[in-house]
């Protein structure tokens, strides 16, 4: 009796997000919504940022946060799963809402169970389909409710096209911040200060890391080998990968490097950093709001590559070229 009346006392959302930074800009929602109604609770798919936010994690997001066409078949059993025991959380108990964040092809497939189910969808942070793909700007009016995008000229391309979208401003905005100075960090995690110091940022997914960790080492051992000076190489590992996935991509060689792992202090670690080598994605705009100048990459299986050169037609590579237009 006293578990179906606190039933009844609150709301419950399902939200589910994919890799790193959908799974913060996420678990942030979360937060904000909780401050305007403490009835809610939340359920889903995400990692540690929405766990610590307290949502029940009913699939954890890294099994299913891959990216590339071919690379998706290695996990096509997890992903299944990840899609079995979602839908039948909608069937039997169905939430007032379901937000879904980024990962279009899971999240897409997700919406369509929810409507016929009669439960409201919102996407929050929608695929960048005025990059490739835009065919799916139609099954996403179709499928969600409202769309919250977060450049700002996302809002006119959907809503163009029959979407309901509102630009709902970046969530970076609000949570890119340093509470100490560069000097405060090395003295804190014992870094001479007279040393260079740059940031590695080989992406927030598995198959990123096992791509492109080898080669931002390959990097960093040419530039040691280029300059007289000591180099430190910061790492700050991302929430959906652990010390185990660098280690064995690369960091388990001889010490001909100062690699240091630094497993919280995200921004403390980039603002501290001269520049960066990061993978082309949300940490770009992360780097640009620090005023880090960074080298941005990305590597993918060579059928991907060939298929995305068909593909995507934009003029710029990187996302914080595209919003600055240069």
């Amino acid at each position: 009796g006293l578990r179906s009346l606190s039933q009844t006392m609150t709301t419950e959302v399902m939200i589910v997000a994919g890799e790193a930074s959908g799974d913060l800009h996420a678990a942030n929602l979360l937060r904000a919504m909780q401050r305007q109604d403490s009835s809610l609770v939340f359920c889903g798919m995400g990692g540690d940022e929405l766990a610590a936010a307290g949502m029940e994690i009913l699939f954890d997001a890294s099994k299913v946060a891959v990216v590339g066409l071919t690379e998706v078949f290695s996990h096509l059993g997890d992903i299944l799963a990840a899609q079995r025991t979602l839908r039948r959380r909608l069937e039997r108990r169905p939430p007032a809402l379901l937000i879904i964040v980024d990962l279009p092809d899971f999240n897409l497939w997700l919406a369509k169970k929810a409507k016929g189910l009669g439960i409201p969808v919102f996407y929050y942070i929608p695929p960048q389909v005025w990059a490739w793909r835009s065919g799916r700007v139609k099954t996403i009016g179709d499928r969600a409710d409202k769309v919250g995008v977060i450049l700002p000229f996302e809002e006119q391309f959907f809503r163009q096209r029959g979407v309901d979208a509102q630009y709902v401003g970046h969530p970076l905005l609000d949570s890119v911040s340093v509470t100490m100075t560069p000097e405060d960090f090395c003295t804190r995690h014992g870094i001479a200060p007279t040393s260079r110091r740059i940031c590695l940022l080989p992406g927030s997914r598995r198959r990123e890391i096992a791509c492109l960790l080898p080669r931002f080492l390959g990097a960093a051992r040419l530039l040691q080998k280029a300059v007289a000076d000591d180099l430190v190489f910061l790492l700050p590992l991302a929430s959906t990968v652990s010390a185990r996935d660098l280690y064995a991509n690369g960091l388990a060689a001889p010490g001909d490097l100062d690699v240091r792992i630094i497993t919280d202090e995200r921004y403390e670690v980039m603002a501290a950093s001269e520049m960066a080598i990061a993978a082309s994605g949300t940490v770009t705009l992360e780097l640009g709001l620090l005023g880090v100048p960074m080298v941005v990459a990305y590597r993918f299986s060579p059928l991907t590559y060939r298929l995305g050169r068909l593909l995507v037609k934009l003029r710029h590579f990187s996302l914080i070229n595209l919003i600055a237009d240069r």
